[in-house]
């Protein structure tokens, strides 16, 4: 038989003084015992009942086993979890500094308010932001500055193998799913589109009836379960693809690889959240769970990808296609970029999405510790593609915390052709950055299926709303571009901007970043060994790094052999 623990007994002084602990730790629930034959003595009987009501909590917290704190704090320990659960609207209304991003901050947000408001967003009596700080960036203005009086810019999308190319805004919804979104944000979001002459990607949740009820261009994005377009096995249906894919409004087809906030990792819709609506729009039964894979069943290497995205061109009538990611491991991308050139069959656009990118519900290791942030991966995505001598062949769209006129400017500067935003566009229609979005408790109607909260959106008011913050988000955009003496935000270059180094010296962003010349990745000699050897590792028939690995691992520690030779000498 085990021995039990002995726990020393306190002398008869350590007693008293615990004792005496108790009764500031219980006070508030001695007060009520104490009121009631007060207000019963003085017939003060709402007093009386205050009092017993209070009375029977404490009880039920000195006799409950599952929190301790109400175990040594009964009645008062209450108070605790109450500021708890109003801890990010007490942060987020009194104690957040206006340029604290966490992960929007309140001038971020008042600037998308006051822009789908059509409200003035100028602001006076100087910068908030500190541009001596290391990091600051700032545009170069020119002194042959110019009045763009057209803002609706736009981008061509659609290489030579695509039958029926499309001139995409330069900002655009990014990927939101019915189901994530409400009935009502969805409506409100496309509506907003359609009449802002810009597009709407529906996410991986299909094209629903809240999608087409007004008309507003669609981009339909594929995810690994192909909501809308899957047999009973969840495979790829062509059948149901061609016909949605076929419908007017869809104009791209985007396939998902991965997404930002939480790359490499399928999902699960419980059968608890899967109404007849989302049932019916996903091509799903009702009553059991809905798996997302972490891959794609329909192909597994990056050539299949290929010849998947051609068959999907050809189903859709020659719509553009093309895919997302977010950047993971270097040579998968680059395998992918190798297989295009081996096939000879480019995707009309690729998308980058960053790691910084939001979602409905994701694990906080996932959202902080995996994959690339955006301008890491766009610059990586651009040199790529310009290094494999292919960069004009196809279209690259970015998406991840994008919600000004400067934060537009600034990706085309580094290579993207368009840019997406799926939170500003949230704020546009309502959205107050509860972070409540997985609790279908959403505050505005937002991203909740709880048909009451939805009734607090209203269509018509919030879909001006979008249209309004699109259009008064490029009004900016044209302003920074002719500020440059430019006339259209694709003429950006990296020498536009300037970054503060940790120096306090400044840089262009051309030198900050190291760019690769044209067709470099095909000689071997891209001035950019780390890009060499991971193009030397990417296999066109195969995800996963070619043989050659062993070699540049066995290169680099012979250099790192000779590296420590020569510093012991």
């Amino acid at each position: 038989m085990s021995e039990q623990p002995h726990y020393p007994k306190p002398s008869n002084t350590q007693s008293a003084n615990y004792g005496f602990l108790v009764v500031p730790r219980f006070g508030l629930f001695w007060l009520f015992i104490a009121l009631i034959p007060i207000s019963l003595v003085f017939k003060i009987w709402w007093l009386a009942i205050i009092a017993i009501a209070f009375t029977a909590l404490g009880i039920h917290d000195i006799t409950q086993k599952r929190r301790a704190i109400l175990r040594n704090y009964p009645i008062g320990g209450h108070i605790r979890f109450l500021l708890e659960n109003f801890r990010p609207e007490i942060r987020q209304y009194f104690l957040e500094d206006d340029k604290e991003e966490v992960p929007f901050s309140r001038q971020q947000r008042s600037l998308v308010y006051q822009r789908a408001k059509d409200l003035d967003s100028t602001n006076a009596f100087g910068s908030l932001k500190d541009l001596n700080q290391t990091g600051s960036e700032w545009f170069l203005h020119s002194g042959n500055s110019r009045k763009i009086d057209n803002h609706k810019f736009c981008v061509r999308v659609g290489n030579e193998r695509c039958l029926k190319p499309y001139d995409l805004s330069v900002f655009n919804i990014s990927a939101m799913s019915f189901g994530a979104l409400s009935a009502a944000a969805i409506e409100a979001l496309n509506k907003g589109a359609k009449e802002g002459g810009f597009a709407h990607d529906t996410g991986e949740g299909s094209i629903s009836p809240y999608h087409q009820k007004h008309g507003g261009d669609l981009i339909w994005e594929l995810g690994t379960a192909y909501f809308g377009c899957r047999d009973e096995n969840g495979r790829f249906n062509p059948e149901t693809f061609k016909q949605r894919a076929s419908l007017d409004q869809v104009k791209m087809i985007e396939i998902k690889l991965s997404q930002g906030a939480k790359p490499g990792k399928g999902g699960v819709l419980p059968a608890s959240k899967i109404t007849i609506e989302i049932a019916q729009t996903r091509d799903i039964p009702m009553g059991q769970d809905c798996i997302s894979p972490a891959t794609h069943p329909e192909f597994a290497t990056p050539r299949e990808l290929v010849r998947f995205w051609q068959k999907l061109r050809e189903l859709s009538g020659g719509k553009p296609v093309g895919f997302k990611l977010c950047i993971g491991m270097p040579w998968e991308f680059m395998a992918i970029v190798k297989a295009m050139i081996e096939e000879d069959n480019y995707p009309d656009f690729i998308v980058v999405d960053g790691a910084e990118g939001g979602t409905g519900a994701a694990p906080v290791e996932f959202m902080d510790s995996v994959g690339m942030p955006l301008v890491d991966a766009l610059i990586f995505v651009q040199n790529t593609l310009v290094g494999a001598g292919i960069r004009d062949k196809i279209k690259v769209g970015v998406s991840g915390k994008l919600i000004s006129g400067f934060d537009i400017a600034k990706m085309m500067s580094l290579g993207a052709d368009w840019c997406n935003s799926a939170r500003g566009f949230m704020f546009a229609v309502g959205c107050i950055q509860s972070r409540s979005c997985h609790t279908n408790k959403c505050p505005t109607g937002v991203a909740t299926q709880d048909p009451a909260r939805q009734k607090a959106l209203d269509v018509p008011d919030k879909s001006a709303r979008v249209r309004n913050f699109h259009n008064n988000t490029l009004k900016a955009l044209a302003d920074i571009v002719g500020s440059a003496g430019l006339s259209h935000p694709s003429q950006l270059k990296p020498h536009h901007i300037v970054r503060r180094q940790p120096d306090g010296w400044i840089k262009l962003l051309s030198e900050h970043y190291q760019f690769i010349s044209a067709g470099s990745l095909l000689t071997g000699n891209c001035e950019r060994k780390i890009l060499d050897d991971m193009w030397k590792l990417a296999d066109p028939d195969s995800f996963q790094a070619m043989g050659i690995a062993d070699e540049i691992i066995a290169t680099e520690n012979k250099r790192n052999q000779a590296l420590r030779g020569a510093y012991s000498h």
